[in-house]
């Protein structure tokens, strides 16, 4: 089978590296080249193994490299969604990385000439292939946790004094930039909410700006929802977690990368005894992988997408309104 040629526009995303890492060890992929016309990010990029041996070439080289399927847009926040809108316009499947930029309007009709022109944009939210949210989203499907009525979802960790100046452009801070994966997953999980509230702070003694203490409530009729994100934690790596609460069981996942999954029935549900609490350790599970296959296969035609443009744009409304950010940008 051939491989899907692709290519990388922009370094600058905290996911970028990792993703070039992945497109050149799948075999799914054959990267043509990369893009980025900030000399100082390309000379970071350049000392990275992860670029090691690729051509550099300017955008519009990159767009008529004959044969080219997809690129991985992975430039700053701020350039997603121009990026990605050129990308489209040479008719190009594409993968964006999160959030979906600022502007709700402009995410609409990228995915409107999507859909137009059958183009896939497959968000890079991490954890929607990890098997711990698998696992959840059967057992939910089965309804084994019963009507889920309460969720808590953290994602957090010490922000460096370089990245909070970076992280402070956008006033919706950590939620925006952190908190968008766990909306993700909420929005996957429940749908829409009925509404949003947000809970914008900044607590740190550096005067950068920077919303670094953030929690969102998600109301929906017989849910509660809470998500929280801040730069702030110590170890916050550790805690990140997911827990979702039903009248039949409960489902805690933590930590989110490398997770283990506790799990706790009021009935025997299949291998789990009643009320007796058990502990599935998922192991080391790299990022990217999984999702990048799926990229694959639904550029080959194997497969329709997991997740449809209108839930994608349902997740960026979500994360503008948790982060107190205008939609009319």
């Amino acid at each position: 089978m051939s491989k899907i040629k692709i290519g990388q526009i922009g370094t600058g995303h905290g996911h970028a590296k990792g993703k070039m890492e992945v497109l050149r060890t799948l075999p799914d992929f054959e990267v043509v080249g990369v893009v980025e016309p900030d000399e100082h990010l390309r000379q970071r990029a350049q000392r990275e193994k992860a670029y090691q041996g690729l051509r550099w070439m300017s955008e519009q080289q990159l767009l008529n490299t004959p044969g080219l399927q997809a690129v991985a847009v992975e430039t700053r926040v701020a350039d997603l969604l121009d990026v990605a809108e050129r990308a489209l316009a040479a008719d190009l499947h594409i993968h964006l990385d999160k959030p979906a930029g600022t502007s709700l309007k402009q995410f609409e009709r990228l995915l409107d000439t999507a859909a137009r022109k059958h183009r896939l944009v497959q968000m890079g939210y991490m954890y929607r292939y990890n098997p711990a949210f698998v696992m959840l989203r059967k057992w939910l499907a089965d309804g084994w946790l019963g009507e889920p009525f309460e969720v808590h979802a953290v994602m957090s960790k010490v922000v460096s004094p370089s990245k909070r100046q970076r992280f402070a452009i956008f006033s919706g801070g950590m939620m925006f930039e952190l908190g968008c994966h766990l909306i993700d997953l909420v929005v996957g999980m429940f749908g829409v909410p009925d509404s949003i509230r947000p809970f914008v702070r900044h607590v740190a003694a550096d005067d950068d700006k920077l919303n670094d203490n953030m929690l969102a409530v998600f109301e929906y009729p017989r849910l509660l929802a809470s998500v929280k994100s801040s730069a702030l934690e110590v170890e916050g790596f550790a805690r990140r977690h997911f827990v979702v609460c039903g009248t039949e069981g409960t489902c805690h996942i933590q930590p989110l990368d490398r997770p283990a999954v506790r799990v706790v029935f009021d009935r025997d549900r299949g291998p789990y005894r009643k009320h007796r609490h058990a502990t599935i350790e998922v192991g080391d599970y790299p990022r990217y992988v999984a999702d990048l296959r799926d990229m694959a296969r639904i550029i080959r035609g194997e497969k329709d997408p997991d997740y449809s443009y209108a839930h994608d744009l349902a997740v960026q409304e979500a994360v503008l309104r948790a982060s107190a950010m205008p939609l009319d940008a």
